[in-house]
């Protein structure tokens, strides 16, 4: 099926991985179809929302049939380029970098974290998960290991000597858990996920007293 890549909201993109571990765990549960209702009750997200995001990409499923979950899965997987094997680097191997380093979560998503810096000499040479620590003064072999993602996880001070750090090493995208804004080249992607921003959002929906 041709893909048709054109004016995707960046909402859109955003729910496509949410639709795909809905997927993923009817698949565990055993189903071979799941009609948009279904997977609403797995994600969280309107029927109505779940088949207007997907109708940017193409036709999935059949009305009164639904979707075939190992075809729509691969179909995903392509359109977020998960169908090959992902590797990634860590920078910062502190309570949130060890946190990341052995989250089991990823190899859902085909996403191989292949090495892991810090510049505390404490925590060069350790090993976190088979992954030894290595020193941030080396992180240009990055380059010559093929690998396209970074994840900082490094204190604000350091979050923009990292990336400039990442960029120079040939990575094309940036997950950011730095609390801070990072400028790269527009060509690289940055996410920035900050937790206690987040956190600091829901006492407004919470009720008073």
């Amino acid at each position: 099926m041709k893909l048709k890549y054109r004016r995707i909201p960046e909402e859109t993109i955003r729910r496509l991985p949410i639709y795909l571990r809905g997927l993923l765990f009817s698949s565990q549960m055993k189903y071979k179809r799941v009609s948009s209702h279904e997977l609403s009750e797995f994600v969280g997200i309107s029927p109505c929302q779940i088949r207007k995001d997907l109708s940017y990409f193409g036709e999935f499923g059949k009305r009164g049939i639904g979707y075939d979950i190992e075809k729509l899965s691969s179909e995903i997987r392509k359109i977020l380029k998960l169908d090959v094997v992902r590797k990634a680097v860590l920078v910062g191997a502190g309570n949130l970098g060890s946190a990341v380093l052995t989250y089991p979560g990823f190899k859902m998503y085909n996403f191989d974290i292949t090495a892991a810096f810090d510049a505390d000499p404490r925590k060069i040479g350790k090993k976190i998960k088979n992954i030894t620590i290595e020193d941030i003064g080396t992180i240009a072999s990055v380059k010559k290991r093929k690998i396209d993602l970074g994840i900082i996880a490094v204190p604000h001070e350091a979050a923009q000597k990292t990336a400039d750090a990442l960029v120079k090493a040939g990575v094309k995208a940036i997950l950011n858990f730095s609390p801070c804004y990072i400028t790269v080249p527009k060509r690289i992607k940055v996410i920035t996920i900050d937790i206690a921003m987040d956190l600091a959002r829901l006492p407004y929906y919470m009720p008073a007293g």
